[in-house]
């Protein structure tokens, strides 16, 4: 008479439920795309990818990163709306330069905190170099497009701290003289050059005299470089003597004279013959 099998199947010493006898494989599932018994196997196109036999304690990232946020908020303080943007300064230091730059997304008041800091640093360390004297205004002009879009934007909100202060406005703000100063003495130069320029053409000054016959004057220059002045004929620094004008070309001059230069002529364009005085 045969013995019953044992209670726990073939193997005496099982393991537990879900386990593999000792020496074997796990043997996967059969799925939906593996043929069943008596079944036809499907085309090749129809397999799927054989499932995992044990399910992994991890889920997989996802192939392909998800977007951000469409606005991700503020960077220094995390409000909204924000926008981003890009503040920028300059220093000049003798001959070198620096050009600084501060970007991200700003919300209203960090935006304009972040303008008013960098501008106003601008100018009063933005001059100090031959370039930077050009650089500087460029710069200032610049950080007005990124002012006009914080302006824009509603009153920040939702953040995970407090927003910058944005402090009084930038021309309020002492450094601000330090600009306003030299562009308004810069204006003034202006129209105070042309008036200058107006009296001295006025009075002669800097203007060469004009010689008549007769006349006793002293070079304080020399011949190529002539500078005339008339003095009194009876003085002691009197050296030449307007003695002729040369109006046509056959006019000379007669030997040991000298020629003045056509500027102290009536017309500028006539040569005098100029006598040695004594």
């Amino acid at each position: 008479m045969a013995n019953p099998p044992p209670p726990h199947g073939p193997y005496p010493y099982a393991p537990p439920y879900g386990q593999q006898p000792p020496g074997t494989s796990p043997q996967p599932p059969v799925g939906p795309y593996d043929p069943q018994p008596g079944q036809p196997a499907p085309h090749p196109y129809d397999r799927q990818p054989h499932p995992h036999p044990y399910p992994h304690p991890f889920p997989h990232p996802h192939p392909h990163p998800q977007p951000y946020a469409a606005d991700p908020g503020c960077q220094f303080c995390g409000a909204r709306p924000a926008v981003q943007a890009t503040v920028r300064g300059h220093q000049g230091i003798l001959v070198l330069m620096r050009f600084l730059s501060r970007r991200g997304m700003f919300c209203r008041s960090c935006g304009l905190a972040t303008y008013r800091e960098m501008s106003a640093k601008t100018l009063w360390q933005g001059w100090w170099s031959p370039l930077s004297v050009a650089v500087t205004p460029i710069t200032l002009l610049m950080n007005l497009g990124p002012r006009g879009r914080f302006r824009k934007l509603a009153a920040p909100a939702g953040g995970f701290g407090p927003s910058l202060d944005p402090g009084r406005s930038l021309l309020r703000r002492p450094v601000a003289l330090l600009f306003l100063v030299p562009m308004a003495l810069v204006v003034l130069a202006v129209p105070t050059l042309f008036v200058l320029g107006a009296f001295v053409e006025g009075a002669g000054i800097g203007k060469a005299p004009t010689l008549a016959v007769g006349d006793c004057v002293r070079n304080e220059g020399d011949w190529q470089d002539q500078d005339l002045e008339i003095v009194d004929c009876g003085a002691a620094d009197a050296e030449y003597k307007v003695t002729r004008r040369l109006n046509t070309s056959q006019d000379a001059c007669v030997g040991g004279e000298m020629l003045a230069d056509a500027e102290y002529s009536p017309d500028r364009t006539t040569i005098s013959c100029l006598a040695p005085a004594r």
